[in-house]
Order: C-alpha cells, then structure tokens, then sequence
C-alpha cells in the first residue's frame, strides 16, 4: 500500500467527524427500530472507528498519518461513547 497523500488523511479526519457527531448525538436515543443493544452496538461501533484512525501508521508501521490535527473531540467522542458501554 502507498503511503497515504495529505488529501487521504484530510478526508479520513474529516471522516472521522461523523462518528464523532454520531456519539455526541445519540448519547441516549434510540432509533424507533433498534434494540438497546443495537443502539450499544452502533456507539460501540464507532468509538471503535475512531480508535483505529487514530492509530493508523505509515508504511513503516511506526509513524503515525497524523500531523497537526486536534483530537480533542475524538477523544471526546470516544469516552463518552465507552461510557455507553459501563
């Protein structure tokens, strides 16, 4: 696999602003068709999304995509999608 271009990373990042905003959103609703269990599975989902871009390497396997962006909100995200979980 090539290394990832700075407009890939852009897009995974920005990408990643959906799950956060899915999370942030969904914090206590279900959709009218969904188990409690399907809602967990759905927050669970992607917490676990963003977890994974943010470990994403380059093709060395030790140097992360990321450069500058903030990931305040992910992180956010991704604690308050876990406490789902609890």
């Amino acid at each position: 696999m090539a290394e990832r271009t700075s407009d890939e990373v852009a897009a995974i990042y920005s990408a990643a602003g959906d799950s956060v905003t899915l999370i942030n959103a969904q914090e206590s609703k279900l959709d009218s068709d969904e188990t409690a269990q399907d809602w967990k599975d759905r927050i669970k989902r992607n917490w676990e999304h963003l977890e994974t871009i943010k470990a994403y390497k380059k093709e060395d396997g030790s140097t992360s995509i990321w450069g500058s962006e903030s990931f305040t909100a992910i992180d956010a995200a991704v604690v308050k999608g876990k406490a789902v979980q609890a």
